[in-house]
């Protein structure tokens, strides 16, 4: 008999849960077509204690998006999904509401260069951005860095396909893909391909902000957000988490190309 009302007991607690649940505002994130790096899995749970810091209980539902950045922040304007998370300019901060707030501490603006490993020594001489220019990169044709690397007299191959990029690269039809110190080093990784490396000698450094942008009709969510990310910064729980995912080592031991950022 206790047996039997400690099973009803259960039961009723997973109705309840599920009630609650289902009373719960459901937010639709949109997920890229592609693998997941050490970059998303930090906005992934940076977006969820930021929700946490303002007691704002929801559920997260992920939704595939189509892989051109473009296309994804139309789909916010559109109402097709609430929250997405990219680099910011002029023209998609009137697509959606930008939650003011740099989710990389610019750190998405230091960009290493992934080149193929017999092209280091010629990647080794440079010493200036006037030399890197006879090189060629690649960058996905709708994202800010292409019109950022371009503006700065450097030569930009806009691709569309994000794997072609690397695969460029690697068959030496492109010189180099320009990538952040919060990108890169997971990205290598994932490729699993050998003949690609990090340039050691230097990165480049433009301003650059990324931040996450909230479907128009949602603004509650984008003022929570924002109230969030603050308290997390306030509490020194952001820095702590910056820290745990990503290696920035690489930052005081380089030399720094700066270039200047006309759409910031």
């Amino acid at each position: 008999m206790i047996r039997h009302i400690f099973y009803f007991c259960l039961i009723a607690l997973a109705i309840a849960a599920s009630a609650n649940d289902n009373e719960k505002e459901t937010i639709y994130v949109a997920k890229e077509q592609r693998p997941l790096y050490d970059r998303d899995l930090f906005l992934y749970e940076l977006l969820q204690q930021a929700l946490k810091a303002v007691d704002h209980d929801v559920n997260i539902e992920h939704v595939k998006v189509h892989p051109h950045q473009q296309r994804t922040l139309m789909a916010l304007s559109k109402g097709q999904v609430d929250l997405h998370w990219s680099m910011t300019s002029p023209a998609r901060e009137k697509l959606a509401i930008a939650v003011k707030f740099p989710l990389f501490d610019g750190l998405i603006g230091k960009r290493v260069l992934i080149i193929h490993k017999a092209q280091y020594a010629r990647f080794k001489a440079v010493t200036e951005i006037a030399q890197l220019s006879r090189f060629t990169a690649v960058q996905g044709h709708d994202w800010p860095d292409t019109k950022i690397l371009s503006s700065n007299g450097l030569n930009v191959k806009p691709i569309v396909n994000y794997q072609a990029m690397f695969d460029m690269v690697l068959d030496k039809k492109a010189d180099y893909f320009p990538r952040s110190i919060v990108e890169a080093q997971s990205e290598i990784v994932n490729q699993n391909r050998p003949e690609l490396m990090i340039v050691p000698d230097y990165y480049l450094s433009y301003p650059a902000r990324f931040y996450f942008f909230v479907n128009k009709d949602k603004p509650e969510l984008a003022k929570k957000l924002e109230m969030g990310l603050a308290k997390l910064k306030s509490s020194g729980a952001y820095h702590a988490l910056l820290q745990r995912y990503f290696d920035l080592n690489m930052l005081s031991k380089s030399h720094m190309l700066p270039l200047t950022n006309p759409f910031h």
